[in-house]
């Protein structure tokens, strides 16, 4: 399928969806937003595809939302607008495939959201990522849940309220982001790590997903009951006898693709 601000691809097992709007430093519009959550929805539903990165091309990753739009004419514009800019935040924790960011140059705003919504994270030396918004009068709303969610409050509020950047090194020391590679490594470090994981059970990995994410906003004793319940059922799949099996037979498994 065409797309205009974005580029997708298939590598394997691997999906990839590049911003594409490199002269704009990949900044949100309506139909970027709306190309980027449909791709996800349709990798997501594709039977080949078990992992997915998303990167940016040009200098940055995303500077957040193209804000040449603004003023609209009232709060329900406002309401749409904003709700289709983030849309994709909500995708990716309901989707069932690991979603990988690989950021570089400038991840800010929307950008940032998308590098803390995402299910893991790796970025280039020299990246900078800062929830910038509040720099113009607005704050980044959307952002925030997703950065909460990765961050204790204090380190998420001075990144809301400040506005100020931090580094890829600071990123990685506070737990932001997994890895910080050399620019010129960051496709070869994402794809490693997407080989990885779509080397794993397919059931197995996207079983696991959900169940992170349910039962993180989960009472404590409800979390251990749901996630018992998901542990028995992935115990009754074909994969994890395969599993054990191809552990005790010194081989590869041979994963079902769905």
């Amino acid at each position: 399928m065409d797309f205009e601000t974005i580029i997708v691809e298939k590598k394997n097992h691997v999906g990839i969806i590049t911003l594409n709007r490199p002269d704009q430093l990949n900044t949100f519009t309506t139909t970027l937003a709306a190309e980027l959550n449909e791709s996800l929805l349709i990798m997501d539903q594709d039977k080949e595809i078990r992992v997915i990165i998303l990167k940016g091309n040009g200098r940055a990753f995303s500077a957040g939302i193209d804000v040449s739009v603004l003023p609209m004419k009232n709060i329900l514009e406002y309401r749409q607008w904003i709700r289709d800019m983030e849309k994709s935040f909500l995708t990716i924790e309901h989707m069932l495939k690991p979603v990988i960011v690989a950021a570089h140059g400038v991840a800010a705003a929307n950008g940032a959201g998308l590098v803390t919504a995402a299910d893991l994270a790796i970025v280039a030396e020299g990246t900078r990522i800062g929830t910038t918004a509040i720099n113009v009068g607005l704050f980044c709303m959307g952002p925030a849940v997703p950065l909460s969610r990765s961050l204790g409050r204090k380190l998420a509020l001075e990144m809301l309220l400040t506005g100020d950047f931090i580094d890829a090194e600071r990123a990685e020391r506070i737990g932001l982001v997994n890895k910080v590679v050399p620019q010129d490594k960051l496709v070869d470090e994402a794809m490693n790590l997407a080989n990885k994981l779509a080397s794993k059970s397919p059931i197995a990995l996207q079983m696991g997903k959900q169940a992170f994410y349910t039962m993180s906003d989960m009472e404590f004793d409800k979390a251990m009951e749901y996630s018992d319940e998901m542990f028995a059922q992935l115990c009754t799949i074909n994969d994890a006898l395969e599993g054990i099996n191809a552990f005790k037979e010194k081989r590869e498994p041979v994963w079902k693709l769905e």
